[in-house]
């Protein structure tokens, strides 16, 4: 473990708690524009505060960088401890950089309570970086669940007609799931005589408690992540949440599902993560399969996108459960990639909505006419969607396909269907939205993107094509501890 001299990861996890704290204390609806550009140097701050991380990181290097361990309620061995590996490395510029994007969305399509959108997004922010830096088991639950508090205020107050009903759906299923992992936590407390996280990694556990310590992690991350059949929260969450939460929700929070699995289940339950990986397999691919020919039936934009982030997801959860670096690999870029591609499509589904004020693709068609730009940055964004080579799309899934013939020619040609479904939805949306005749006189009178807007999806394409193009950078950082996570999970715990 290398020590960091200078705390960069408690300052990106404070920093924009700081900044949202402040916004909600001084933040007065009489004064929007003062809160809007303090949350736009907090959040800029913040992303800032993350780039020092990436340049210090060694890839050659095996264990956790940048630690910061103080004690923290030292009666029961509980500590403040930070650190992160290749694998949560890319996951803390992400946060920080949606957060830019959607303090940049919301500049002016939020009114009122600007204050306190703000703030809730920029407190999410840190939390979320928390919980990827965490090395405390008690440290990540906190984080964990502290993040559902903001996410929850976002939909609920800034939501659509069935806010509420969204917002506690959303909370009630993640809640419950969580509490099953706060069980296994106090579990391990018990048998190792502390929360180090790393130290789990190192307990010989029984075959019974290891399957029961599995099932409970399973639970709290399939349903963040989310996985089906207890995926039925996110649609409503996305229909209802204002596009900032849209963007957030799908770019970030998923990830939390998918990163617990690689921190948690697999080093701290390696015999049970082999003996149950046929059941995560199965129910990868039924959400890999299944819900993309839902997606190809939705009416409704944000719905489509919202399933298609199910079927994405599922792509992740197969390739960390064949268990061989490829498939590793390609989940944790699979991730990252979805991060921007996924941000980008809820983004312009919002650009429309704040013009139209409908989500419903019969609404729509021809916008191509009236809007040139906008139609390019959607094209782009549903081809990454789809998985287009030379798009940042192409590459986590490409990876995983790559990894699921190597552990099984035939979980291969199924996760193969994927880009045939993906591919079907993505350009069925675009066919109907985009291209044809002027769907109506609404449209046709639509104008096209402003400058904030131009700015805001054109980031997110550069980012999309760079990763793309050249995804080295990511892939290098990640491919040491995947490695190392990989030999660590093949070796047996059982006492």
């Amino acid at each position: 473990m290398m020590q960091s001299t200078f705390p960069l990861l408690s300052l990106a996890i404070w920093l924009p708690i700081a900044f949202g704290v402040f916004v909600l204390a001084f933040g007065r609806d009489s004064n929007p524009g003062l809160v809007r550009g303090a949350s736009l140097v907090g959040s800029i701050a913040s992303f800032l505060v993350t780039l020092p991380i990436i340049q210090g990181f060694d890839n050659a290097a095996h264990g956790m960088q940048f630690v910061e361990k103080a004690s923290w309620i030292e009666r029961f061995n509980i500590f403040y401890s930070l650190g992160i590996d290749g694998i949560s490395l890319w996951f803390v510029p992400l946060t920080a950089f949606i957060t830019v994007i959607v303090v940049i969305a919301g500049w002016e399509v939020i009114e009122k309570k600007v204050a306190q959108y703000m703030g809730a997004f920029l407190i999410l922010s840190g939390l979320m970086i928390g919980v990827f830096c965490a090395l405390d088991g008690l440290l990540f639950y906190v984080f964990f669940e502290a993040t559902l508090i903001p996410m929850f205020i976002i939909i609920g107050i800034w939501g659509g007609q069935n806010r509420v009903y969204a917002a506690v759906k959303f909370f009630l299923y993640t809640f419950l799931g969580s509490l099953l992992m706060l069980i296994a936590l106090i579990y391990l407390y018990f048998q190792s005589g502390s929360f180090d996280i790393l130290a789990w990694h190192k307990l010989p556990l029984a075959y019974t408690p290891q399957i029961l310590i599995f099932l409970a992690f399973f639970m709290a991350f399939a349903v963040k992540v989310p996985m089906w059949p207890v995926h039925t929260w996110l649609p409503d969450a996305h229909v209802e949440a204002p596009t900032g939460g849209s963007v957030v929700l799908a770019a970030i929070m998923l990830k939390l599902g998918g990163y617990g699995f690689l921190r948690f289940s697999l080093p701290i339950t390696p015999d049970a993560s082999h003996a149950l990986s046929g059941f995560v397999i199965t129910l990868s691919l039924i959400a890999v399969i299944y819900i993309g020919l839902v997606a190809l039936v939705q009416a409704d934009m944000k719905k489509l996108v919202a399933y298609s982030s199910i079927a994405h997801m599922g792509f992740v959860t197969l390739g960390y459960f064949i268990f061989n670096d490829m498939g590793v690999q390609g989940g944790i870029m699979q991730m990252i990639s979805h991060g921007f591609v996924s941000g980008a499509m809820f983004l312009c589904i919002g650009v429309l909505y704040d013009r139209l004020h409908s989500r419903q693709i019969a609404d729509y068609g021809g916008v191509v006419n009236s809007m040139p730009k906008f139609a390019a940055f959607f094209v782009l964004f549903s081809m990454a969607n789809a998985g287009l080579p030379a798009t940042s799309g192409f590459i986590g899934e490409f990876m995983v396909i790559l990894g699921s013939v190597q552990y099984s020619f035939l979980i291969g040609i199924f996760a193969g269907t994927a880009l045939i479904l993906g591919a079907a939805y993505s350009l069925w949306l675009v066919k109907r939205v985009v291209f044809g005749e002027v769907g109506n006189e609404n449209v046709a009178k639509l104008p096209d993107l402003n400058t904030r807007e131009f700015f805001m999806l054109g980031v997110l394409a550069i980012a999309v094509i760079a990763m793309g193009v050249y995804p080295a950078p990511v892939g290098d950082a990640i491919q040491v501890s995947v490695s190392d996570l990989l030999k660590h999970a093949a070796i047996s715990k059982l006492p």
